[in-house]
């Protein structure tokens, strides 16, 4: 492969991904657009929680990031619940750059324990609804369907930037 072919790639590609994954991310509205209007928040907070783990520099503390994670995700488990479960895909992005250790473990377990608590506390006062009393409702599987399709773009996009880079 030329080099100019390698750098065409280099932009196209990930162009390509992220237009289907937004493609893709619109499938639920086509069988309820009312309901799901809220469901594009846990995307955004999942994208954060992908930017902060990214910033991430190889043999430093990661335990700031864990928690801050761990509120993201938190809070975005009240739109999909579910989504508490990439709390352990984090944890092997972890182990892989050097930095996972007990005290990550425990401020992601502080950060997850931080939003139930004030979640617990909101919805004893009326405040909120209990969307974790349905955690593996089949409504809420509608929303992987946006999320994995952004969390597929970013992962495609990310290896072949790091597989066509120009040198």
């Amino acid at each position: 492969m030329t080099r100019r072919e390698r750098a065409i790639l280099y932009h196209l590609l990930p162009a390509i991904f992220w237009a289907l994954a937004i493609g893709g991310s619109l499938i639920p509205f086509a069988f309820d657009i009312p309901r799901y209007a809220w469901g594009y928040i846990p995307i955004a907070l999942v994208l954060f929680c992908i930017m902060k783990l990214g910033g991430i520099q190889r043999h430093t503390s990661s335990v700031n990031t864990c928690f801050q994670v761990a509120l993201l995700i938190g809070i975005a488990s009240y739109w999909l619940p579910t989504v508490v479960f990439l709390i352990l895909p984090a944890w092997v992005y972890l182990i892989y750059i050097n930095v996972f250790s007990i005290q990550s473990i425990t401020a992601t377990l502080i950060g997850l324990a931080t939003v139930a608590i004030w979640a617990a506390v909101f919805i004893r006062l009326g405040w909120i609804a209990n969307p974790w009393a349905e955690f593996f409702a089949p409504k809420n599987a509608w929303g992987w369907i946006p999320t994995g399709a952004i969390l597929l773009a970013w992962l495609g996009s990310t290896i072949v930037r790091r597989n066509l880079r120009v040198r």
